[in-house]
């Protein structure tokens, strides 16, 4: 008699990531995100990442694997931006923040680290003041005396990078992978 054997598959070690749909006070919310492989919530301090101008979340991609291995990151199209549905036609960086709360709200997520790239850093800044208990680490880019003097008023560990470097190399693998490395050691995940 010949039994049928089970292929045993190895865990799969890159995190997964994928795109879906959310619910905010604007309607819905597109988010990129990184799932660790071996599932993810709840195991560590999320991550999101706010884009500026023109607010995709697709300019953090290349960084969603590296920094999703421990934790679920995610990077949120703004209202009105990319395939988000669209905001108030004159929303402050009060308003964005109020938006991702929502999202962070149905997610469930008590804690979160931020990443904020440009004219993100106006909306982390707001969401930083809305949930100062919720956030834990604050990192900011560029690395400009106008976001030095923004970081000024965090209360919460912070960190200042340059992302424009890989963006205008068109995303230079060893710079991508130096700067996810500097963002790990950072927020603990080295």
């Amino acid at each position: 008699m010949i039994r049928a054997q089970r292929a045993v598959l190895p865990a799969p070690s890159q995190p997964r990531v994928r795109r879906a749909y959310f619910e905010c006070r604007y309607g819905q919310l597109h988010v990129h995100y990184a799932i660790p492989a071996g599932g993810g919530f709840e195991e560590a301090t999320a991550l999101l990442c706010i884009a500026g101008a023109p607010g995709s979340g697709r300019f953090f991609r290349p960084l969603l694997a590296p920094l999703g291995r421990d934790r679920c990151v995610y990077a949120p199209d703004l209202p009105g931006s990319g395939e988000s549905d669209a905001g108030p036609s004159h929303a402050s960086s009060a308003d964005f923040a109020a938006a991702l709360g929502d999202f962070l709200d149905s997610m469930l997520v008590r804690q979160f680290d931020l990443l904020a790239h440009e004219s993100g850093v106006q909306i982390a800044l707001a969401l930083a003041e809305q949930r100062p208990q919720q956030v834990g680490r604050v990192v900011l880019s560029p690395d400009t005396e106008a976001v030095r003097s923004d970081a000024h008023s965090l209360r919460q560990p912070t960190l200042l990078i340059d992302l424009r470097a890989a963006q205008a190399s068109g995303r230079d693998g060893a710079e991508l992978e130096y700067q996810a490395t500097q963002l790990r050691n950072f927020l603990g995940l080295a």
